[in-house]
């Protein structure tokens, strides 16, 4: 059956209530989103009051008003984040409150910009924000990241369609993604929850000391943590409620030990960072840090990146996602992390989930490095799986066991 757009656009706002911050009676709710989006954002809304919501607070931003800031405001301006803006998420994280962001940046909005200030941009929300991202990152609290098209993105997308066409065209495409426009979606997420878990827990069984990446300009060894943990799906916050980080998603993933990074690895997917397109580039490991950048597209950028601080030198994140997954199988290019990265198999620069180590959860920013996972006030994911890839899990006694095949899961 086909459904109308208002009826796919109601659904997708419920599952982003129930399934992905799965709002809780008297509960807080802040959500964050574009111009572009008000009227989706509205829905949100009305849908999380229905279920119980004690406020919802929306925080409006513009691609317009944020290019205007980059052109004419002083660099120094860009060493400052509004301390308000720190306390008024910390509180909320404190109080258990749930957090939805919404999406649609132009992947392009920052082309040509000064690249110091965004850069200093970065370092100060980083600072910023670090106690409210080590929350996150430490399932204190529900969040979950959705998306919704923007003109300028829609037409990054869909560039060889008409301009009256492309937004359509994006609706459609994230619908599909995100499992809105199947008969029921939320049993729909409840079983691939269920797959993506089993997945996980097989890994998890099989404790590898180490993977070994092969592909098309990658030769790359990441040695895993001393329990480490596989995860997937939906994640459960600490008042014993599940939720679903990113809709989409389609990965297993688990931190890698700081150190234990060696060889090379090559991007399969343009990487959109900061308002820019970084392309084609590849990244050299000794012992867990980056010693040589090379990148076709985004080259300054990327070194910016990397230049965050000491620990975006480091990986935090490997991910497992096979390239037969619905979103690869598209074969529409993104240029959005939160697809493109469901897309791929990928890895991530900076700081490492808490909860992807036993006991992380509850150990300081000092424990969880002491236990080999990484810090930084950076997380950027990077998308460098394809159809040739082939992953191996190395036991501890020596032995190889193939994981991935010709880009997808041998189990």
């Amino acid at each position: 059956m086909l459904l109308s757009f208002d009826t796919n656009l109601l659904r997708y706002a419920e599952l982003a209530v129930k399934v992905g911050v799965n709002i809780q009676k008297n509960q807080f709710l802040y959500m964050s989103c574009s111009t572009d989006n008000i009227k989706f954002a509205q829905i949100i809304t009305k849908i999380a009051y229905e279920n119980g919501a004690k406020q919802v607070f929306v925080d409006i931003s513009d691609d317009e008003l944020v290019r205007t800031r980059y052109d004419f405001a002083t660099k120094d301006s860009f060493d400052f984040f509004p301390p308000w803006k720190v306390q008024e998420r910390e509180w909320l994280a404190e109080h258990g409150a749930a957090f939805i962001s919404i999406m649609s940046q132009n992947p392009d909005l920052l082309a040509g910009v000064d690249r110091e200030k965004i850069m200093a941009f970065q370092k100060a929300s980083g600072q910023a924000l670090a106690n409210y991202r080590g929350l996150m990152q430490s399932d204190k609290f529900s969040w979950s990241v959705i998306a919704a098209p923007s003109k300028n993105w829609a037409a990054k997308v869909f560039p060889n369609l008409p301009e009256v066409e492309q937004m359509d065209a994006l609706w459609e495409a994230i619908f599909s993604a995100t499992r809105t426009n199947l008969e029921n979606p939320v049993d729909a997420w409840r079983t691939h929850d269920q797959l993506l878990h089993d997945k996980a827990d097989y890994l998890n069984n099989k404790q590898y000391k180490a993977l070994h990446y092969s592909a098309t300009g990658t030769d790359l060894t990441i040695t895993l943590p001393a329990k480490h943990v596989w995860t997937g799906g939906s994640s459960v916050n600490t008042q014993g409620q599940s939720f679903m980080a990113n809709m989409p998603t389609e990965e297993v993933f688990t931190a890698p030990l700081k150190t234990g990074v060696n060889g090379y690895v090559s991007s399969t997917k343009p990487l959109s960072y900061g308002g820019n397109i970084i392309d084609e580039f590849t990244l050299t490991f000794k012992e867990g840090r980056i010693i040589e950048v090379q990148a076709e597209q985004g080259q300054e950028i990327l070194e910016s990146l990397i230049a965050t601080d000491e620990g975006a030198h480091y990986l935090g994140e490997v991910a497992l996602v096979p390239h037969q997954s619905p979103i690869s199988q598209s074969g529409l290019l993104f240029y959005n992390t939160l697809f493109d990265e469901n897309a791929s198999n990928h890895l991530a620069i900076g700081s490492a989930y808490a909860f992807c180590i036993e006991g992380g959860k509850d150990m300081s920013p000092d424990e969880l490095l002491a236990n080999g996972l990484n810090q930084s006030l950076t997380h950027v994911d990077f998308m460098i799986g394809s159809a040739n890839m082939n992953i191996d899990g190395i036991r501890d006694d020596g032995q190889i066991e193939p994981i991935f095949r010709n880009g997808n899961w041998v189990f």
